[in-house]
């Protein structure tokens, strides 16, 4: 049933089309694991797409930074959970950079693998980030196959790792294991699906309108057209050097004039005949169009994601939006990270978790943080006294982080 598209094709003015994902021809396929899309190549093809849609890729950069947070809050006293939030694995990685590479993996591809190293003692614990276009699911449905390029697979370059909460001893004494996060969606059971399925159509539509005015802009926006060439020609060498001719002269771009050769007569009535084009509204429409949909794919929130400052800039709305994505999209999506950290902290080396928190923080402030709170709740046309002592605190004493209490 997990049979997804992972081709496209892109036809540009007169150009011949070109691939919009780059993806091997290649089916990738062994007995030993699940293919990821038709051709096992679908986390490629989406990373590719990801780095060719402006607004698609904005959106998923953004998630991933909202959902990370500014950091974790934790008890002080427990020195081994400072430690690992502070320093969670030998590369020298804090907690939060982890979360920030599984947020990244999850908003874009549907889904994300931590791997768990610790030893028989349970005397240490690391967390890692594994790229999720390097693993798939075995078949066996209990362990992760990992590969450096999946293009060019090779059985013996692969290794594999149990998934969570089995635990496999490794050539260097270590155990490990591998949480697997996926995206829900009906009829696909192996791998997870990114929530902007939807809107892979108007991603590429928003990238297809960007070559197009990148085109116009290398031809200095000349008009395409026909070429009509007076030129008695011997041989079919000869007919194709006057167009090699002719276009370096002419065409400023190959693809955007057609040539036609007809038999010289005594006046010369070579001319260029203009294709005229008046659909420039219709592009520009459609571009707006396809933007307003990704962000709709995404579940995710305009003024967040940047598109609305060339109309001004909106504090108000900005926070506003911010509150609804928090408690829609940001919140869960953290607790689903999160909560399999927390366990393993837990169980693996008897961490008490419960003051482990993401600090969330809006991305801008509608009130001046010198401001007092009695000049805010003046301002906002509340009730408010200069002379209470507690109405005294400056707005930065008070809303210095908003703490959300994951678990």
């Amino acid at each position: 049933m997990e049979k997804t598209l992972t081709k496209s094709l892109v036809a540009v003015g007169n150009k011949t089309p070109e691939p919009l994902f780059a993806i091997s021809p290649k089916v990738v396929s062994d007995e030993k694991f699940w293919r990821w899309g038709d051709d096992n190549m679908m986390p490629y093809a989406l990373s590719l797409m990801s780095r060719r849609s402006t607004t698609h890729r904005r959106i998923i950069n953004d998630k991933a930074d909202y959902i990370t947070g500014k950091g974790f809050s934790y008890d002080d006293q427990q020195p081994l959970l400072k430690s690992l939030v502070e320093r969670a694995n030998g590369e020298s990685e804090s907690l939060r950079e982890v979360v920030a590479r599984l947020a990244f993996d999850k908003a874009l591809m549907g889904n994300a693998f931590l791997e768990i190293v610790t030893d028989e003692e349970r005397s240490f614990l690391s967390l890692y980030h594994q790229d999720a276009s390097r693993c798939r699911l075995a078949r066996d449905g209990k362990h992760i196959i990992l590969h450096h390029d999946w293009t060019q697979y090779r059985p013996a370059e692969a290794r594999t790792l149990p998934l969570y909460p089995s635990f496999e001893k490794q050539e260097d004494g270590s155990l490990r294991a591998v949480v697997h996060y996926k995206e829900y969606e009906p009829m696909f059971s192996h791998y997870g699906v990114p929530k902007y399925i939807a809107g892979m159509g108007v991603s590429a539509i928003a990238y297809k309108t960007d070559c197009w005015n990148i085109s116009r802009l290398e031809n200095s926006f000349q008009l395409s057209g026909v070429m009509m060439l007076d030129a008695a020609v011997g041989s079919e060498e000869e007919a194709e050097r006057i167009v090699d001719t002719a276009q370096r002269k002419f065409a400023g771009q190959p693809g955007q004039v057609m040539f036609v050769i007809k038999e010289g007569s005594e006046h010369d009535n070579s001319r260029f005949i203009p294709i005229g084009s008046n659909n420039d509204g219709d592009w520009s429409d459609l571009h707006d169009q396809a933007t307003s949909d990704i962000v709709i794919a995404h579940s995710w929130f305009r003024s967040l994601s940047g598109l609305d400052y060339s109309s001004g800039f909106s504090a108000e709305r900005i926070l506003h939006e911010y509150e609804v994505a928090l408690n829609t999209v940001i919140l869960a999506e953290q607790e689903v990270l999160l909560a399999p950290i927390k366990r393993i902290m837990r169980e693996v080396v008897g961490i008490d978790t419960s003051s482990l928190a993401i600090v969330n923080c809006p991305p801008t402030r509608s009130k001046p943080i010198y401001m007092k709170v009695w000049e805010a709740r003046k301002a906002d046309g509340l009730e408010y006294d200069p002379d209470d002592p507690e109405q005294q605190a400056f707005l930065s004493q008070i809303t210095k982080y908003n703490v959300t209490k994951i678990g």
